[in-house]
């Protein structure tokens, strides 16, 4: 488990990052989340685990940049809660690839390491209940499992309940 701070300025700018730098290396069974941190300021760190990976020094793996040492604490934090499974946006991980178009929650749960599925306001859905994933679908670490949690939406389905391109807050909605 490692964690590397490039000092992102927001979530979409660390999964750019993640599919940029981190995908193309092929680790195994890699497992990549994203945590929001505030030391030195508020940023965007990343944790990585992969099976066997190439060590080149301490938490470090070939072909990913070192954390620079003002951002060595949010690193450190980051890694630390995903190795605890206490926090963490998992953006890569086991299945995540199959998770696209329509699945039901017993799917979502078999063919990814998506362990719970909760729904807002209510109880968690079924096995057999349809999701519909958006091709987007961040589950994070909840008491040791990584959960998915969704919404209700039309026809008694659910949808993840974080969103691909939300309105930025403050946003000109005219």
């Amino acid at each position: 488990m490692i964690g590397i701070s490039a000092g992102h300025r927001t979530e979409r700018e660390a999964e750019h990052w993640l599919r940029e730098s981190v995908l193309p290396l092929g680790l195994p069974a890699l497992f990549a989340c994203t945590h929001l941190v505030r030391v030195p300021y508020p940023h965007v760190a990343v944790s990585l685990a992969a099976e066997g990976s190439a060590r080149q020094g301490e938490g470090e793996v070939v072909g990913l940049p070192v954390t620079p040492p003002e951002l060595a604490e949010a690193a450190a934090h980051a890694a630390a809660e995903h190795a605890a499974r206490r926090s963490g946006r998992a953006v890569l991980y086991p299945g995540v690839e199959r998770l696209v178009g329509t699945l039901t929650v017993g799917e979502v749960t078999a063919l990814s390491a998506i362990e719970r599925v909760t729904r807002l306001g209510g109880p968690p859905p079924e096995a057999e209940t349809v999701l519909e994933t958006r091709d987007f679908v961040r589950p994070h670490w909840q008491d040791g499992v990584l959960t998915l949690v969704t919404m209700p939406v039309a026809g008694g389905r659910v949808a993840p309940f974080e969103v691909p391109d939300p309105t930025p807050c403050c946003a000109d909605h005219t």
